[in-house]
């Protein structure tokens, strides 16, 4: 966990000062951005509320907000992949039609098939390039964007998270549902599907996990809610967790969930990764932890290899 910051705080950034990183920033702070991050308070108050709780606390709010510049790790070009924006039915979901990211390996295939599932602010350039990673490791990626039926991912995190909220949520899950089974049965796909996800995407595994059943081959939440308890039982794929150190609101959620998973038989292992926030894999944002993030992925590529090839 990271240590406060002293009672003099920081030095407000300037121009052609250093960046802030997780270090020079106040863990409440963080706190008022996991409320931010999940809608409970709006950008105004999180910074009116992050500049009075510390010296230098707006300074710390702004290094917060994400620098997709940053997210980039694999380019559109790269000559190991081919990606392209497609639509995939989506009955019983927002729209007839949801939109979404495909990345393919070069290559004839057939390849196994992983479904990257977004934050609670739709398809941003981080999970973009989440589905391009998958690609380069050789896995057919699809990243559906759930904000398709009012006019896709609008360019920035604050819109994307409002626009998200409006949507009926039980409908959007049907199409994260829908985008797994279009995966799966796509020309390029042997058929063997995992899922992961990050925030909201990574309780959305859980949550295809309890009603895909054997349709599904493995599922790797990022610091996710837990499934249902009810639920639990029907869950059949294994299951990879990652959780992140100081993430109260999902954490107090993994003893019942793993206690049921172990009642159930449920195949699973989950880390927690010390002294990481949650969002620790985004690298888009100063709670990201580069050490945290590359161990859990190069878990998730072992586990998907593992389990889907």
């Amino acid at each position: 966990m990271n240590a406060p910051a002293s009672p003099a705080g920081p030095t407000p950034a300037v121009e052609g000062a250093s960046p802030l990183t997780q270090a020079d920033i106040d863990q409440r702070v963080f706190d008022l951005y996991d409320e931010y991050c999940h809608g409970r308070i709006d950008r105004r108050e999180f910074l009116a509320r992050a500049a009075a709780v510390t010296v230098g606390g707006l300074a710390m709010a702004h290094a917060l907000l994400p620098q997709y510049a940053k997210a980039q790790t694999i380019a559109f070009t790269d000559p190991r992949i081919r990606a392209t924006y497609i639509t995939y039915p989506s009955p019983g979901g927002n729209a007839e039609q949801i939109r979404g990211y495909l990345v393919a390996p070069t290559g004839k295939g057939p390849f196994p098939a992983v479904l990257v599932i977004h934050e609670n602010r739709g398809l941003n350039p981080y999970i973009e390039d989440v589905a391009r990673r998958a690609a380069a490791e050789g896995f057919l990626a699809l990243a559906p964007d759930g904000l398709s039926p009012l006019g896709g991912y609008p360019g920035n995190d604050d819109d994307g998270r409002t626009l998200q909220a409006r949507l009926d949520q039980g409908r959007l899950r049907t199409d994260m549902l829908n985008g797994a089974r279009f995966l799966k049965s796509h020309a390029l796909s042997s058929g063997r599907l995992g899922v992961t996800g990050f925030c909201w995407g990574g309780g959305t595994t859980n949550f295809l996990a309890t009603v895909m059943g054997d349709a599904l081959q493995a599922g790797v939440p990022y610091y996710g809610a837990a499934a249902a308890t009810e639920a639990v039982p029907k869950i059949r794929a294994p299951l990879l967790v990652h959780y992140a150190e100081n993430d109260p609101g999902i954490n107090t959620l993994r003893p019942a969930f793993e206690e049921a998973k172990k009642v159930a038989n449920v195949r699973f292992e989950s880390f927690v990764y010390p002294n990481t926030q949650h969002g620790f894999h985004n690298n888009s944002k100063p709670r990201y932890e580069p050490a945290a993030a590359k161990l859990s992925w190069d878990r998730t590529i072992a586990f998907f290899r593992k389990t889907l090839v």
